[in-house]
């Protein structure tokens, strides 16, 4: 029995058989006791001091240079209770580049500045510089953090953190162990190659990832089970790589185990299977989910799922878990490793062949999935009306020649100065100042290619009232080529979301009628399929400079995304190294305070 459940136990035992004349006493001494045992559960702060730096490893048996902070790769896991305080003392060790991390998940409610993202939230870290992210973690669920300057994340800087609930509560389900899967993509170019490339006219791509990892491993050019995807791959060799050798979820028979999974990939879509197991899905971005059951689940990048599966196979075998790519050409093999039944070998490989991932665009598979979920009874619904509606156009333009993604014909820029500062402080001069657009044409067929394929660049922010209700209508068309539209999931920075629905085609007045307002799922990153819309809403009830952006790494480096501004006003404490670059670097120097 727990310390605040005994104190209550012996404070009614003792009311019960105490005189009333001693009540007083009685009901005094238990409040006492009450505040001795929170104070002793009450919440920590968890203080960690990383460094950041380039080093070598062989994430898929090949040596590369990869992002570790403190010699690991992926980076430690955090795990923390709620209404625990995060410190984190990030030491940039690069030597010729910034860096930041973003909390992804965490709203960072009334800390905006902890965001972690370069330009909006913060300036980036200088190498040799420290900088202190402090918040609190107020929700509990499956999260990550990553990197979120440049494209660091393409590098592998990332790494879990997971927010479990107070000591003494339980959650809605039940489970026997846990396991923590974070699945990530990997090229052998670097990260600077590739944001060349994209930068570059001609457009130039490096190509799609030769590995998907799982916790930071993979395999390249050999497979797990001989012969598996590719007829020239050899079987794995893991001496002298020990680096790249699979993680085994080793579990008892007839047992239940809760699988985390979040999605780091800079580019991929992924299909998550194991064989001859059911997975029943519990959580999605951190919110509760009404439960239901799946062969196999897609998962973008951005997002994180708990699934809970029963060891009730043969305990003889071991069983196939398989990750593969979803929404593009499948032209990596995908990851494999094994559900280990520790009542038999980890070398008895299963006889049965790995789960095949769904077909690379059966886009009704991942629809089918996507409207499957559900909150949890019980879980907040959204207000029933909205009181402003931004409709974003995604597209694939060009500028100057170059090779971009626009959000109504606006192609995203990142401005030397954070938002976050130079809206606080009243600085004019650090952004475009005229208000970006709300809409799109309503006569742009966005089945077709765009009659005229020309953006611009532009770095205006939506202001939004503080407390309103927003709708968000994401609407996908047709890129630079003939009958192509891409996947893209958004993720929303600073607030979850209410997802109301998806659909095909231009969203009109007559899709109304299919938005959920009744019990749509909580999430913080959403996905909008090819020639498709999805409708999100959500309350501004969090005052900072928040980015909202497709996660594929690439498509954010092109210019897909944007920024809302929420009651910038009310933020106080910002820190001046927050700030310490651009026009408020200036006027920190020249007034050594920040107001």
């Amino acid at each position: 029995m727990g310390k605040f459940k005994l104190g209550a136990f012996w404070c009614s035992l003792v009311k019960l058989i105490r005189p009333r004349n001693a009540l007083l006493m009685v009901t005094l001494w238990c409040t006492i006791m009450s505040i001795m045992v929170f104070v002793s559960t009450a919440a920590k702060t968890r203080h960690f001091e990383w460094e950041v730096e380039y080093m070598f490893w062989a994430p898929d048996c090949e040596e590369r240079v990869v992002l570790g902070i403190n010699g690991q790769f992926p980076g430690p896991t955090i795990r923390a209770y709620v209404g625990d305080t995060i410190q984190v003392d990030l030491t940039n060790k690069l030597g010729t580049e910034g860096v930041v991390i973003h909390w992804h998940g965490i709203r960072q409610l009334g800390t905006p500045w902890a965001d972690g993202t370069a330009s909006i939230s913060q300036c980036p870290i200088n190498p040799g510089e420290t900088f202190t992210y402090r918040f609190k973690v107020d929700k509990v669920g499956t999260y990550f953090y990553h990197g979120h300057y440049g494209m660091q994340r393409s590098s592998g800087l990332y790494g879990s953190l997971i927010v479990e609930k107070s000591e003494g509560e339980n959650e809605p389900f039940h489970y026997d162990g846990e396991f923590n899967l974070l699945l990530s993509d990997w090229w052998h170019q670097s990260a600077h190659d590739q944001e060349l490339g994209l930068s570059s006219n001609p457009f130039r791509w490096i190509g799609e990832p030769q590995t998907l990892l799982i916790n930071g491993r993979g395999q390249y050019n050999c497979s797990l089970k001989p012969n598996f995807g590719n007829s020239s791959s050899t079987k794995c060799n893991f001496k002298g790589h020990e680096q790249c050798a699979p993680e085994l979820l080793s579990v008892l028979p007839n047992k239940t185990y809760r699988i985390r999974l979040a999605s780091t990939t800079a580019l991929a879509s992924l299909n998550f299977a194991i064989g001859n197991h059911k997975m029943i899905v519990v959580e999605a971005d951190g919110n509760y989910v009404q439960p239901f059951t799946v062969d196999n689940l897609d998962i973008y990048s951005g997002e994180s799922y708990s699934v809970l599966i029963n060891t009730n196979q043969d305990p003889n075998q071991n069983y196939w878990i398989s990750i593969g790519v979803r929404g593009r050409q499948p032209r990596t093999p995908p990851a494999l490793t094994l559900l280990h039944y520790k009542t038999t070998s980890a070398s008895n490989f299963p006889t049965k062949p790995p789960p095949i991932t769904p077909t690379w665009n059966n886009y009704t598979h991942s629809k089918s999935f996507s409207n499957k979920i559900f909150a949890l009874m019980g879980s907040p619904t959204p207000p029933k009306n909205y009181n402003r509606r931004i409709i974003l156009l995604n597209t694939q333009n060009r500028i100057n020649g170059y090779i971009k993604w626009a959000i109504n014909n606006v192609s995203f820029v990142f401005p030397p100065t954070p938002y976050l500062g130079s809206i606080r402080f009243g600085l004019k001069r650090t952004f475009n100042q005229s208000n970006p657009p709300e809409n799109y044409p309503s006569s742009y067929d966005v089945m077709k290619q765009a009659p005229n394929q020309n953006a611009t660049f532009g770095n205006g922010v939506y202001k939004i009232k503080y407390k309103s209700i927003i709708d968000i209508v994401l609407q996908n068309a047709n890129a630079l080529a003939v009958n192509v539209s891409e996947i893209h999931p958004w993720h929303l920075h600073g607030h979850d979301f209410w997802v109301l629905g998806y659909g095909e085609g231009k969203f009109s007045e007559k899709d109304e009628g299919k938005l959920n307002v009744k019990n749509p799922p909580l999430r913080n990153t959403v996905v909008i399929f090819p020639f498709g819309w999805t409708v999100i809403r959500f309350v501004a009830d969090n005052p900072g400079a928040w980015a909202f952006h497709c996660h594929i790494e690439p498509h954010l480096h092109m210019g897909m995304g944007v920024v809302f501004a929420s009651s910038v006003e009310r933020v106080k404490g910002i820190p001046s190294n927050a700030l310490s670059c651009g026009l408020t670097a200036k006027m920190f120097l020249k007034k050594k305070t920040l107001p």
